[in-house]
Parts: C-alpha cells; sequence; structure tokens
C-alpha cells in the first residue's frame, strides 16, 4: 500500500516531467518558427522581394542603423536603403503616374494637448494605373516630430484598436517626462488601408486624412513668454502587393511630391513658457512656500507627538 508521502512525490514527479516536456515544445515551435520565417525570407528573395529585409515598420529599419533623427542622416536612409531596393515590377515612370500632396495642414485644439490634422491628395493617371497591377495598398505616414513635442504611445494604442489605424508606433525618445531641453526627437508612423478600387480605378484624385494627438512637452524659458515649435512635411509612402506573371512583390512607393498642390508654410506651434526675467522671483516664491510648509509639517508632527504622550500618560 502507497503512502501519502510517496503518492505526493510521484504527482509532484509527473507534473515536473509535465513542465518540462512543454518548456522544450515552446522551445521547439519557437525555433520552427524562425527557421520557417528565414525559409520563407529566402524564398522571397530568390523571387525578387526587395522589401523582405525591412521590418514591418521603415522606422524600425531606420533606428537599427541610425540613433537619432538628423536630416542628414534620414535622407540617406530613404535614398540609400528604400529607394535603391526598388521593386522591378514597377513602372519606370511611376513619378508620371502617381504624385502625393498635402493641401491642408493644421492643428487643431488649444493648450498643451492638441492635434496636428493632415489631408492626403493622391494624384493619378487613371489610365496609366493600371500598370501597378497592385492588389492591396497601404499608406505609411511618418510624422517626424520636433523636440518640443511628443506623442503618446498608449494613446495611440486606444486609437488603433478603434479601427482609426491600421497600424501605429512611436520611435525614438519615448520619455515623456522629459523637458524640451533634456529631449530627442521621436518619430510616430502611421499605417492605413487604402481599398485598391479607391487607388486603381477610375479617377484623378484620392483624399485620406490623418490626425495625429500630440502633447507640448515643458519648454525652456524665453523672454517672449512662448516657445515656437515647428513641423515640416510628413514623409508619405505606399506598400502594395503586386503580382505579374507569378511573380509577387511586396513593394514600396515613395510617390513624387506634388509642390503645386502642398502648402508652402510650415506648421508652427506656440507654446506657452516661463518668462527668464520671472525667474529670479518664481524660485524664492517657490522656495519660501517650499520652506513654510516643511516647517508646519514638522511643527504639526511635533504637536501629535505631544498630544498622544499626553493622552496615554492620563490613561496610565
Amino acid at each position: 500500500m502507497e503512502t501519502p508521502k510517496h503518492v505526493k512525490f510521484c504527482t509532484h514527479q509527473k507534473v515536473g516531467i509535465l513542465l518540462i516536456f512543454s518548456v522544450g515544445f515552446g522551445f521547439f515551435l519557437q525555433s520552427s518558427s524562425s527557421s520557417s520565417e528565414e525559409t520563407r525570407c529566402e524564398l522571397s528573395s530568390n523571387s525578387n522581394n526587395s522589401y523582405c529585409g525591412f521590418r514591418k515598420y521603415i522606422m524600425e529599419s531606420y533606428f537599427e542603423k541610425y540613433d537619432s533623427l538628423l536630416e542628414p542622416n534620414f535622407q540617406n536612409f530613404i535614398v540609400d536603403e528604400l529607394l535603391f531596393n526598388t521593386c522591378k515590377l514597377l513602372p519606370d515612370n511611376l513619378s508620371h503616374l502617381l504624385r502625393v500632396s498635402v493641401p491642408w495642414r493644421h492643428l487643431i485644439g488649444e493648450g498643451s494637448h492638441r492635434h496636428i490634422a493632415s489631408t492626403i491628395r493622391f494624384h493619378m493617371q487613371p489610365d496609366s494605373m493600371s500598370q501597378l497591377r497592385a492588389h492591396f495598398c497601404k499608406v505609411i505616414i511618418i510624422e517626424r516630430l520636433p523636440t518640443g513635442v511628443f506623442a503618446d504611445p498608449f494613446e495611440l494604442q486606444h486609437l488603433l484598436k478603434r479601427g482609426v489605424f491600421t497600424d501605429v508606433a512611436v520611435f525614438g525618445d519615448t520619455n515623456l517626462e522629459l523637458p524640451s531641453v533634456l529631449s530627442n526627437q521621436s518619430a510616430v508612423e502611421i499605417h492605413m488601408n487604402v481599398a485598391p478600387t479607391s487607388l486603381l480605378g477610375h479617377i484623378s484624385e484620392l483624399e485620406i486624412s490623418a490626425d495625429l494627438p500630440l502633447h507640448a512637452r515643458y519648454p525652456p524659458l524665453d523672454d517672449s513668454g512662448y516657445s515656437e515649435v515647428e513641423f515640416g512635411e510628413p514623409e508619405i509612402f505606399l506598400r502594395c502587393s503586386m503580382e505579374e506573371n507569378g511573380d509577387h512583390e511586396s513593394c514600396l512607393l515613395m510617390p513624387a511630391n506634388d509642390k503645386t498642390g502642398s502648402r508652402t508654410d510650415n506648421v508652427v506651434w506656440r507654446i506657452p513658457s516661463g518668462i527668464r526675467a520671472h525667474a529670479g522671483i518664481v524660485s524664492a516664491v517657490t522656495f519660501l512656500a517650499a520652506s513654510i510648509s516643511t516647517l508646519l509639517i514638522v511643527l504639526t508632527s511635533i504637536f501629535y507627538s505631544d498630544s498622544k504622550l499626553c493622552n496615554n500618560l492620563k490613561e496610565s
């Protein structure tokens, strides 16, 4: 007859064996998944898939090579990494077939929490767009934010769950607590689906709107009482799934910029800041208020301790 201790030991042994088997099976699935991903990548490279080396997000590939959002680095990345690996299925006269402009771009709201709203307009040649042979396209918008503002990743995730964006992510400096003088630039990459019939149909223009919530960082002191933050135009790409003669490619397109249809002036956000001349007065008042508060806390603690001691002596 088995003792309770022996039964308990056998049960623990079986549970341990089961856990070891589960962990090993999990590692096996992970390794097989990664190997299958590598195999797909190799097959895609054999099929002239020029975008296999890039991540889901363009900016993820960028920050694997660069640490900051300097303008020369970003332009070199676009020319050397993105546009260099062009798809073979793309027509040579793409700049004449597809152009893009940003005719409207405006800040909405007041205070330190505002939205930057943009209207993006694609100009197409309807008779020639059939050359693309795209089955599915996605608009990619990259907003390179200046150091004075940031986008809250948690807020963007709520918009993603509501279906406002297809995908969205923040890259660069994501520390939400840093002031402007200690922060670096960040970038927001937004993905939005576009129906092939809308892009490749018999139309000459297609408009989409993007509304991005932003927050101001604590600005440095300024004599005018305001700190100006300037926004440039966003970078706009198209990622299309294309097929021709049995060849499949995931192509990244950068439409030519239509200067005539874009706004000429940049958007400027005037963020209220402390006035430099008032710094001494504010510091003195803050120090005085903090000292008085500390003194009151100490006196209250002493009075409470004395009153509690007197009550204990009366009771004894």
